[in-house]
């Protein structure tokens, strides 16, 4: 049998089966745990249980997601399904670059169009079960058909820059590959908050009022410039709420959830932007970029040592070999890495988190503001409070609530 097909498979089956058993290690210790003290007041008991019954059912979807999927690519590539693909969009085009742009383009197409229902029902039976959806069938499928031009549109330019640079480049080219993404990446970060953004969701700057007034004041004892805040209409999708901050220069956003506007004082709020000011001021934003760009390059530099490789191409019974489809087959390769890459993000990202945490107690001194916040983001959420250590050592971008709530007492 092919080295290269087993290695595939002992790839996808050990992934899967990873997925399930840390998913199942995470609902048990959920169940086992009752309500901690520190949330008592703050859910009652059915409530809590509640909680954990939307756990289950979001994870027993996600299971069923991921063998279905992990079983669709199996039987894929075991009957020969890329080649089919390549057979036929070769039997009708003669250009290269526009084969590779076709042949992805139905992979993609196939993947979004069985994403479809397991999307539906999380988002119009769990979550309209458990009081959060309030998107209709019209903004569903509007945001996927953006989400689609989007890929089409962003996917298809990056995409075809690399086949190109490949194909004069030859070995060399995963070098100006990754010098072009690179570049493509930043100027992404720029435009994103002022074009892409806005593609899915309304943003109006915050009216005059207490509340700007006092994130002004707390912004300019910082020496950071607000030139705008946003609020952003999460509303008319979701009832949870959050905040975020993105973009750099004149193109950075600060954006409140409307319905987290509602839910929360201002000085609850003013912790909540002084904490995504402190990812700003400890220069998160830049260090994920930077190790962004570092993974970039080294999945472009293990790419070029599978261009046309016919071992490669024979795992999936390609009778063609071509850069473009290289490109798709080498990421079956790369996703033990992509995913070492991932646990090293994440394991920084936790420790950001805490370090905003300690800027936003530390630079607006109000300890105790900032710990109502999380709470009632955690529970109006319906957050899991008891995650399994290997859950969010996987998978976990932010430490769980208590950790962060006992890390800001020590601090205080």
């Amino acid at each position: 049998m092919n080295i290269y097909l087993i290695i595939i498979l002992t790839i996808l089956i050990g992934e899967c089966i990873i997925y399930t058993v840390v998913e199942i290690l995470n609902l048990y210790h959920n169940k086992r745990n009752e309500l901690p003290e520190e949330f008592k007041g703050f859910y009652d008991v059915n409530k809590y249980r509640i909680s954990q019954e939307y756990l289950r059912e979001k994870t027993a979807l996600m299971l069923i997601e991921n063998v279905f999927f992990t079983s669709i690519i199996i039987v894929f590539i075991l009957v020969g399904g890329f080649n089919f693909i390549d057979t036929i969009v070769r039997r009708y085009v003669d250009i290269e670059i526009v084969r590779g742009l076709i042949f992805v383009g139905i992979i993609v197409f196939i993947y979004q169009v069985l994403n479809v229902p397991f999307l539906a029902y999380h988002t119009f039976v769990i979550e309209s079960k458990y009081g959060f959806n309030r998107t209709t069938l019209r903004i569903f499928f509007l945001d996927i058909l953006k989400s689609l031009f989007l890929i089409v549109l962003i996917g298809g330019i990056i995409f075809s820059l690399v086949f190109l640079i490949f194909d004069r480049m030859g070995r060399w080219g995963w070098l100006y590959s990754w010098i072009i993404v690179s570049v493509f990446q930043v100027f992404l970060v720029f435009i994103a908050p002022a074009l892409i953004l806005p593609m899915f969701n309304k943003f109006t700057p915050l009216e005059e009022g207490e509340l700007k007034e006092a994130i002004k004041n707390y912004a300019q004892s910082q020496s950071f410039e607000v030139k705008e805040i946003f609020k952003m209409d999460a509303s008319k999708r979701t009832t949870k709420s959050n905040a975020f901050f993105t973009g750099f220069g004149k193109y950075r956003r600060i954006a409140l959830f409307d319905n987290l506007i509602e839910k929360h004082s201002i000085d609850e709020l003013v912790s909540i932007l002084a904490h995504e000011i402190g990812h700003y001021k400890k220069k998160h934003i830049l260090k994920n970029m930077v190790l962004s760009l570092f993974t970039t390059g080294l999945m472009f530099f293990l790419l070029s040592y599978f261009i046309n490789n016919k071992d490669l191409f024979s795992a999936f019974k390609m009778e063609e070999v071509s850069i473009y489809a290289s490109i798709i087959l080498f990421f079956f390769l790369y996703q033990p890495i992509y995913a070492i890459f991932s646990v090293i993000e994440n394991f920084f990202s936790r420790r950001y988190e805490l370090q905003a945490d300690n800027y936003a107690v530390s630079t607006y001194n109000k300890p105790e503001e900032y710990i109502l916040a999380l709470k009632k983001l955690t529970v109006d959420n319906f957050s899991n409070l008891t995650p399994h250590p290997a859950k969010v050592f996987l998978y976990y971008s932010h430490p769980p609530v208590l950790k962060r709530i006992e890390a800001i007492r020590k601090i205080s």
